[in-house]
């Protein structure tokens, strides 16, 4: 009997955990703060992986959290100390998000980086790229990153996202 227990409070216990996981990775959820809602959201809405021509939208998740369960976990822990931060209003003005604004974007860019755009590559693939439908300016440049092996994010950094008033090229 108690190992039924055990089992029955083991599923319900997953099941809670792995629905308010799933939850955190709604749009509802990412906009459901002010910081996010009046700054990045809004951003966000004016770009292609919200409205384009096919109707495909990649919401935050799609792009901030990856798909891989263990991987998913690991963004979980992390993102307990956006908490942290959001309880003690590091960026709970515009001023003060666009202050840390570059910081914020260099931390995304670096974890893109290092795991070769791997969000990025859920979507999108070398593979199933019509090069020949693409402007001859972008499919130059998409052969010449796939030639030197470059990660998504070394060129698109501000595909959805506004460039910070402190960022400097470096190309």
């Amino acid at each position: 009997m108690i190992f039924i227990v055990g089992c029955v409070a083991g599923i319900i216990i997953w099941g809670g955990f792995h629905t308010f996981m799933e939850y955190t990775n709604t749009l509802e959820f990412c906009t459901s703060c002010h910081e996010m809602r009046d700054t990045v959201y809004q951003e966000y809405k004016k770009s292609t992986h919200y409205k384009n021509p096919s109707g495909v939208r990649a919401t935050c998740s799609d792009c901030h959290v990856p798909k891989d369960w263990s991987a998913k976990l690991v963004r979980k822990v992390k993102a307990t100390n956006e908490l942290y931060h959001k309880i003690l209003g590091s960026i709970d003005t515009p001023e003060k998000f666009e202050a840390k604004r570059l910081e914020l974007a260099e931390l995304v860019w670096a974890e893109m980086q290092a795991n070769n755009s791997r969000e990025c590559r859920n979507c999108h693939g070398y593979d199933a790229m019509h090069f020949e439908n693409q402007s001859r300016r972008a499919a130059k440049k998409m052969r010449a990153g796939l030639d030197e092996g470059k990660t998504c994010i070394e060129c698109h950094k501000f595909l959805v996202h506004k460039r910070p008033r402190d960022y400097e090229d470096d190309d």
